[in-house]
C-alpha cells in the first residue's frame, strides 16, 4: 500500500474502530459485565428462551413461532444492527490488502488470527454472521473466517463466566477443552479444504480490490448496508420464526425420561446445531433442562452445538463459503457435541 494510499485510509480506521468499540461497549462489554455480578449473585442469568415461562416449550403454532420471535428479536436486536454497520464497514472502509495480510492466507497463522478476533466481539453465531460475510468478500480466508465465527459465541469470555457462576466450573472446562479445538481446527480444516484454484482467486481478486476508488466512501458503505440488510435479514428473520414455532419437536417432553442413552446425546447435538438462541442462551437453556431432570449427556451436547452455529446462522453464511467447507463446519460441530456428552457423562457431571 503506498504512503499516500495509507494517509488516506486513516479516517475510515478511525472511524471504524469507533464504530466497534462504541457499539461493543453499549451492546455487549457493559451489559455482561452487570450480567455477570447478577449470575455471581443469584447464579442466574434469567429463564430459558426455549420456554419461556413454562416447564416444556409450547406446541408448534403461529403464536409459538411470534412470541419467540419477539423475545429473540427483543435479546439480539441491537447486535444485529451493530453486526449490519461492522460487517459492511469492513468491505467499505478497510483495506483489502490488510485483511488479506492477516486474515486471507491458508496458514494456520490467518485462523488464530481470525480465532482471536472473535471472543472480543461476544456475538451469537447469527449476529457474528454478517461480519464473516463481510470479511468473506474482502477475501478472508475460509479458514480465519470459520475460526472468527465459530470464536465469538464458543470462547466468548462473558459466557464462559456465566456458565461457571450458573452451571459450576466444571462446565466451563469443558467447554474450553472442546471449544478451543473446535474453533482453531475447524478453521484449520477449512484452509486445507480450500482448493489452490480458490486461493489463487481470492489474491486475484484482492488486486481488483485495490484498484477501487477512493471517494465515495461513504456512499459504497450505505450501498454494501443496504444489500446486506435485504440479502441476509429476511431469509434471517423467517427461519427463527420456523424455528420459534417448531422447538417442540426439537425438545419433546424435557425430563428425566430424556437420559444419558446414546440415542438422546445424538438427537440434541443436532437439535442443537439447528436452533437459534441469542449470546449465552445455552447457560439458563441448560440449567432448566437439569432442574427438570435431562441427563448431562444430551446437556453436554447443547453446550457444544446449542451456540456456534445455527440454520437462520448457516443461511446467511452459505453464499461466502464452499458448500463442502460449510458442510464439513457441521458435521465437526456435531461430533463436538456428542464428545461434549460422552466427557459429560463420563466426568459424572
Amino acid at each position: 500500500m503506498s504512503r499516500a494510499r495509507a494517509a488516506s485510509s486513516a479516517p475510515r480506521w478511525i472511524l471504524f474502530v469507533a464504530i466497534a468499540a462504541a457499539g461493543l461497549f453499549y451492546v455487549k462489554w457493559l451489559p455482561y459485565w452487570d450480567k455477570a455480578l447478577i449470575a455471581a449473585a443469584n447464579h442466574s442469568i434469567g429463564g430459558s428462551i426455549l420456554t419461556g415461562k413454562a416447564v416444556h416449550p409450547p406446541a408448534a403454532s403461529w403464536r409459538a413461532a411470534v412470541d419467540y420471535g419477539l423475545a429473540y428479536g427483543k435479546a439480539i436486536w441491537k447486535a444485529l444492527l451493530v453486526a449490519l454497520l461492522l460487517g459492511s464497514g469492513v468491505q467499505a472502509l478497510l483495506p483489502a490488502d490488510w485483511i488479506y495480510r492477516l486474515l486471507g492466507k491458508s496458514r494456520f497463522g490467518s485462523v488464530v488470527a481470525g480465532g482471536l478476533l472473535g471472543p472480543p466481539g461476544m456475538m451469537c453465531t447469527c449476529c457474528a454472521a454478517p461480519i464473516v460475510v463481510g470479511l468473506r468478500r474482502r477475501q478472508a480466508s475460509s479458514g480465519a473466517a470459520i475460526a472468527y465465527w465459530l470464536g465469538n459465541s464458543v470462547l466468548n469470555p462473558a459466557t464462559l463466566v456465566f456458565m461457571g457462576f450458573v452451571l459450576g466450573w466444571r462446565w466451563t472446562a469443558l467447554r474450553l477443552l472442546l471449544g478451543l479445538p473446535m474453533v482453531f481446527g475447524l478453521g484449520w480444516l477449512a484452509n486445507r479444504l480450500t482448493s489452490p484454484r480458490e486461493a489463487a482467486q481470492a489474491e486475484a481478486a484482492v488486486a481488483e480490490l485495490r484498484a477501487e476508488p477512493e471517494n465515495s466512501v461513504l456512499r459504497r458503505w450505505l450501498a454494501t448496508l443496504a444489500r446486506m440488510t435485504l440479502q441476509l435479514v429476511p431469509e434471517y428473520a423467517l427461519l427463527v420464526l420456523l424455528l420459534g414455532a417448531g422447538r417442540a419437536w426439537l425438545f419433546p417432553a424435557l425430563g428425566p425420561a430424556i437420559g444419558d442413552h446414546i440415542q438422546w446425546i445424538v438427537a440434541f447435538a443436532l437439535a442443537g446445531a439447528v436452533f437459534v438462541i441469542p449470546t449465552a442462551g445455552e447457560v439458563p437453556i441448560i440449567q432448566a433442562m437439569l432442574a427438570l431432570g435431562v441427563g448431562a449427556g444430551p446437556a453436554g451436547a447443547l453446550l457444544m452445538t446449542l451456540p456456534p452455529i445455527s440454520l437462520p446462522s448457516m443461511a446467511m453464511v452459505s453464499r461466502s463459503f464452499p458448500p463442502r467447507i460449510l458442510a464439513t463446519v457441521v458435521g465437526g460441530v456435531v461430533l463436538f457435541g456428542l464428545a461434549g456428552g460422552a466427557l459429560a457423562v463420563a466426568f459424572g457431571f
